[in-house]
């Protein structure tokens, strides 16, 4: 079996849309390879509607969900247009997050699917999360699955994102959890300092670390809870901002990279793990990486960019597929929900 999918992921931390054209080859297991993939920025105008979404009543909501549903569809038509593709066979999109209460029953990542599909006339494989949640699930993390299929050979695949997450086999089950926010923190503070981000993590290298807050960070009960849990932005609105008002946005910076390298090494260190390949955005921060080096002895593999910048649209793409094949995507033993099963919406 031979797939061309296209992936399309747009992270908690606003970075802008990754598109990942994968080709697929199952034989006794799943072989990929990534022939093109680029990230494309948001425009000012909608990295602010996106980042203002949780806030926008109802009707404004589902018109953006509609917008953005089509800004996806015009932006991969552009990107088919660009490398000459002509054999894509599926396009899977995860959509952006706007709410995630799994204990609520729901969870939103807006982009409509069919608008996606009206745009590029390809099938569309999207709304990946709310079965799981409506089953009871934490509806992530889903990227295990990928982690599974893909990149067994390493202990654990631990993601740098919005929020870090880990996935590893535990007792014969492949487990996964969220495990602390990190750029959808760091990236708020450097702005605060006119920057987009923390670059290699110097601002925070340039900070102190306030103790009091670190410890009142390391209290909170979300990081004493066993798995299967998860983190969304109206955790950090509750839990995090709030405690970081009255702090030095340089020192909040180096007690956030701290906090988040203290969390990341006692899961490293509390499975043993021996080697983990490390994602995400958050890896090209040398400052947070040189720290959970430094609390672990586990061997840290920081792979190409391709896989690093877009094995979560990878991912995505193969759970389209997957979907297309009615074939299990979901993980029960990474999300708590009851069984593993095939989830999706098929456009």
């Amino acid at each position: 079996m031979i797939f061309h999918v296209i992936g399309l992921m747009s992270g908690t931390s606003l970075d802008g849309l990754d598109i990942c054209f994968v080709k697929f080859e199952k034989h006794d297991f799943w072989r990929f390879e990534i022939i093109k993939a680029e990230t494309v920025s948001y425009s000012e105008n909608l990295y602010n509607q996106l980042k203002k979404a949780i806030d926008l009543p109802a009707e404004q909501l589902l018109q953006l969900h509609s917008e953005y549903g089509f800004f996806l569809g015009k932006t991969v038509k552009r990107f088919i247009e660009k490398y000459e593709l002509n054999n894509v066979d599926l396009i899977a999109s995860h959509g952006h997050t706007v709410y995630h209460q799994p204990q609520n029953k729901f969870t939103l990542q807006i982009g409509d699917g069919r608008a996606v599909k009206l745009e590029t006339g390809i099938p569309v494989v999207y709304d990946f999360r709310s079965q799981d949640v409506l089953m009871g699930g934490n509806g992530a993390p889903l990227v295990p699955i990928g982690d599974e299929l893909l990149f067994s050979e390493y202990d654990a695949c631990l993601n740098l994102g919005g929020f870090s997450n880990i996935s590893l086999r535990s007792a014969g089950k492949r487990i996964a959890f969220d495990i602390a926010p990190v750029n959808i923190i760091l990236n708020k503070l450097a702005q605060d300092l006119g920057k987009d981000f923390d670059e290699s993590g110097n601002l925070a290298r340039n900070g102190n670390i306030n103790e009091e807050l670190l410890s009142a960070l390391n209290a909170l009960p979300f990081y004493h809870q066993s798995h299967p849990k998860s983190l969304g932005v109206e955790w950090c609105n509750e839990n995090i901002f709030p405690r970081l008002e009255n702090v030095d946005s340089l020192d909040a910076l180096a007690t956030i990279t701290e906090h988040a390298a203290h969390q990341i090494a006692e899961v490293i260190n509390n499975y043993c793990l021996k080697i983990v390949l490390f994602t995400g955005g958050g890896t090209y921060n040398d400052y947070l990486i040189e720290k959970i080096r430094n609390k672990t002895q586990a061997e840290i593999i920081i792979p190409e960019k391709e896989i690093i910048d877009y094995k979560e649209a990878l991912i995505f793409a193969l759970m389209g597929v997957l979907k297309l094949n009615n074939e299990i995507n979901v993980l029960a033993s990474a999300t708590g929900s009851p069984y593993n099963h095939s989830s999706g919406i098929i456009a």
